[in-house]
């Protein structure tokens, strides 16, 4: 046997859907493998490192993008949504986007560099997006604005950034995994109360006194939890008392809405939300329009609660009076669009 390398032949593609991440590598490359990703699509499902644009033709019906314009796409994510931004200026004006993750950030600049938006039209920066004032001082104010507030799928579906209990990973859910505490470091440190509470503020949880006594009592063991897995392992011991019939879908649910509230914690989403709210007017310019897609009720309540007072106030002339939903079409398409509600709001 010689002393090169052997050959190590690629896994083979398993399906239309593999079950590993890793495995995944045709929807890994959608510029490659476009029919594998349109059949993906066609059932249902988000590829695997994409992300499906929400209620795009909503969101362009508002904002009413001229040629020329000065925007921002306060959460840059897959860029989908600053792409058909950037589409309707038409090579006139200029396009700024934020993002906080600085893993993805780097993926969509390049892919959007590849399509021809360079820094001639589009100025992208790694900012939380409660930080617009910074941008405005030197882009100036926004004629329109969008900041959708969904975690991008691409985060959801590596298992390394441990935002699904799906798969095995590190209990991350950080939306920049290089600063503040990992959700495993946060629930070594939380008390009982402080963990109950936040489950029931972050996402209603029905069973939060159970689950927070349960994963409170593995930290006082040392048994501290560190994996996706464990998490969903420790819930489902908490819930071991719904009916046996129900129990299954009843454990799913509580999982999502820990992790959901654990995600909202560890990246202070709310108080980050607040911050944006209330700077949100001082960089809009006179008529300008902002849309904001939210995915749970305690986001909705906040953007709600905001527009209305500052209606009040005669900041905003016109606000949203109902939500705006993504269309049945859009959700059979796309299963994540479905808790999306969209409002706006128009600058006086």
């Amino acid at each position: 046997m010689n002393n090169q390398e052997q050959h190590k032949r690629r896994v083979r593609y398993k399906g239309t859907h593999p079950k590993s991440y890793k495995e995944k590598y045709k929807e890994l490359q959608p510029e490659k493998y476009k029919d594998t990703i349109e059949r993906v699509i066609q059932k249902g499902s988000t590829p695997a490192g994409m992300h499906l644009s929400i209620c795009v033709k909503e969101i362009l019906e508002f904002l009413q993008i001229k040629p020329g314009q000065i925007g921002l796409d306060a959460t840059l994510g897959y860029g989908g949504h600053t792409l058909e931004m950037l589409k309707c200026l038409r090579g006139e004006g200029h396009m700024y986007a934020l993002d906080v993750d600085p893993i993805e950030i780097v993926k969509t600049k390049k892919r959007l560099k590849d399509l021809g938006y360079d820094e001639n039209l589009l100025t992208i920066k790694q900012l939380n997006f409660k930080d617009i004032d910074q941008v405005a001082k030197e882009a100036g104010s926004f004629d329109f604005m969008l900041a959708d507030l969904g975690v991008s799928s691409m985060q959801i579906d590596n298992p390394d950034r441990g935002f699904s209990f799906k798969q095995e990973g590190p209990l991350d859910l950080r939306l920049n995994p290089e600063k503040g505490l990992s959700a495993a470091e946060r629930l070594k440190e939380v008390t009982q109360e402080e963990l109950q509470g936040m489950l029931i503020e972050n996402s209603d949880e029905p069973y939060a006194k159970e689950i927070a006594k349960a994963i409170i009592s593995k930290t006082k063991k040392k048994e501290y939890i560190s994996t996706t897995t464990q998490l969903q392992q420790v819930i489902g011991e908490a819930l071991a008392f719904i009916p046996e019939d129900k129990r299954k879908e009843g454990v799913k649910k509580s999982c999502q809405r820990t992790f959901q509230a654990l995600r909202i914690d560890v990246n202070s989403e709310f108080e980050v939300l607040e911050e944006f709210l209330e700077k949100l007017p001082s960089v809009l310019s006179k008529g300008g329009r902002v849309a904001i897609l939210t995915f749970h009720s305690g986001e909705d309540r906040l953007v709600k609660k905001s527009f209305k007072r500052l209606l009040r106030e005669g900041v905003y002339s016109e606000i949203a009076t109902e939500v705006i939903r993504p269309s049945t079409e859009e959700c059979n398409r796309n299963g994540r669009a479905r808790s999306t509600k969209m409002r706006w709001a128009i600058k006086a």
